[in-house]
C-alpha cells in the first residue's frame, strides 16, 4: 500500500511527523513525502526535519513564494506529473495551505482516493484564502478526519457523506505530548534570550488578512506598540510579516519597540510558549497550542476556525473594529485561565488516522 503525503509549511511538518510515525507500525505501508517547499528557508523547514525526525522528502517541489493563484497553479501542476508516476493508493493532505488545496485537485482528477486531517474547521470567512482551500479539499476528499465535535457537525451541515467523517481527535496534541519533553531538555531559548517565565508576551503575525492589507497591518502594529510600553513583547518574524513592515515603512518603527527575533524551530517555539504568560497571535496553530499549555491567548482575527477555544475561555478574539482595545484587554487577559476541558482527545490521533487509512485502502 503506497500512501503520499503532501506538506509545505511549517504546521504541517509537525502533523506529518505524529502520522509518519504511527504509519511506520505498519509494514503494509509506503509512505512517499512530496514537500511543495512553500516554507523553504531552514528556519521554515529545514530545522522542522531535523528536529522532529521527519524523512527527508522523496521529492521536493521548490515552489517558493509567490501569490495564491501562481503558487498553487505550479504546486497542480508538479504534483499531478508525481502522482501519475508513484500511483499511491492513497493521498494524505493537511489543513488549510495552498500545498494542502494542490493536492487535493491533483489527486481527485486522477481519481486517487484523498485523506484530509484537519477536516471540517470552518471560520466562515471566505475572504480567508484558508477557508476557500478548507472547503474545497473537504468536499473532494474520501475520508474526513476531524479534530473536534465541533468540526464534524460543521461537515454534516455542508452535507457530506457521515460514511467519509471519523472523529480523531487533534494531531498536534499528540505532538505536544510526544515532543514536550525532548523540547525541554533540548531548547536554551529562554536563556537566549534572557527571558524570565511568565514575564514575556510571546506574538505571532503571518496570517494574509493582516500583513496584506496596509490600513490592518499599521492598527494592528500600532496596538502593539502601544502594548509593549507595558509589556515585553517576543515576535518571532514570518517573512511575509517582515516583507509587509519594510514595504509600508514600519519595520524601524516596531523593531524599537517589540523583540523581534527570526522564525523558531518546534522545540524553542514549544518552550517559548509554555512560558508565556500570555500569548497574541493570528494563527490557528498557536490558538491551540496555547490551550495544550493552559496559557491565555487573544487572537487579532474577525473569525476563528477553533470555535471551542472561545466558548472555553482559553481564547478571545480582537478584530480590526477593536484593534485600538488591545492594550487593556492584553491587562485583562494576562495570566487568565479558562473552562478545564479536553478539547483535542486523548492524544492518540495520529494512531486513529494510521489504523482508518489502512482499513480503507
Amino acid at each position: 500500500m503506497r500512501i503520499v503525503t503532501i506538506i509545505g509549511a511549517r504546521p504541517q511538518f509537525v502533523k506529518a511527523a505524529m502520522v509518519s510515525l504511527a504509519l511506520k507500525e505498519h509494514s503494509q505501508i509506503e509512505e512517499i513525502i512530496i514537500h511543495t517547499g512553500q516554507h523553504y528557508s531552514d528556519n521554515m523547514s529545514a530545522v522542522f526535519f531535523r528536529e522532529l525526525g521527519i524523512p527527508e522528502p522523496h521529492h521536493n517541489l521548490s515552489i517558493g513564494s509567490m501569490p495564491h493563484g501562481a503558487q498553487t497553479g505550479q504546486m497542480l501542476a508538479a504534483i499531478e506529473e508525481l502522482l501519475l508516476n508513484i500511483k499511491p493508493d492513497l493521498m494524505l493532505i493537511y489543513g488549510d495551505t495552498n500545498s494542502t488545496l494542490a493536492g487535493a485537485l491533483a489527486a481527485s482528477k486522477l481519481h486517487i482516493p484523498i485523506a484530509h486531517i484537519e477536516a471540517g474547521l470552518r471560520s466562515f470567512n471566505r475572504q480567508m484564502p484558508e477557508e476557500i482551500n478548507r472547503i474545497v479539499s473537504d468536499h473532494v476528499s474520501d475520508i474526513l478526519f476531524c479534530p473536534t465535535e465541533e468540526a464534524m457537525k460543521n461537515a454534516n451541515r455542508e452535507g457530506l457523506n457521515e460514511e467519509k467523517l471519523h472523529l480523531v481527535g487533534d494531531v498536534m496534541f499528540d505532538a505536544a505530548i510526544h515532543y514536550g519533553n525532548l523540547a525541554e531538555q533540548q531548547s536554551s531559548i529562554l536563556s537566549q534570550l534572557q527571558l524570565s517565565p511568565k514575564k514575556y508576551i510571546l506574538s505571532t503575525i503571518h496570517r494574509a488578512e493582516n500583513t496584506d492589507n496596509p490600513q490592518r497591518l499599521t492598527n494592528l502594529f500600532t496596538a502593539l506598540i502601544e502594548t509593549a510600553k507595558s509589556h515585553n513583547i517576543i515576535l518571532p518574524l514570518h517573512p511575509r510579516t517582515k516583507s509587509a513592515l519594510l514595504a509600508n515603512n514600519l519595520f524601524e518603527q516596531v523593531k524599537q519597540a517589540i523583540t523581534l527575533i527570526e522564525p523558531v524551530g518546534f522545540f524553542d517555539m514549544i518552550i517559548l510558549e509554555k512560558n508565556a504568560s500570555l500569548i497574541v497571535t493570528d494563527s490557528g496553530g498557536v490558538q491551540k497550542e496555547a490551550y495544550f499549555h493552559q496559557v491565555p491567548c487573544i487572537t487579532l482575527r474577525d473569525q476563528t476556525e477553533w470555535i471551542e477555544l472561545i466558548e472555553a475561555d482559553w481564547n478571545i478574539l480582537v478584530p480590526a473594529t477593536q484593534m485600538a482595545n488591545l492594550p487593556s484587554i492584553v491587562r485583562r487577559r494576562m495570566h487568565h485561565e479558562g473552562k478545564k476541558t479536553n478539547l483535542y482527545g486523548a492524544g492518540e490521533a495520529s494512531k486513529k488516522i494510521a489504523e482508518i487509512c489502512v482499513t480503507k485502502i
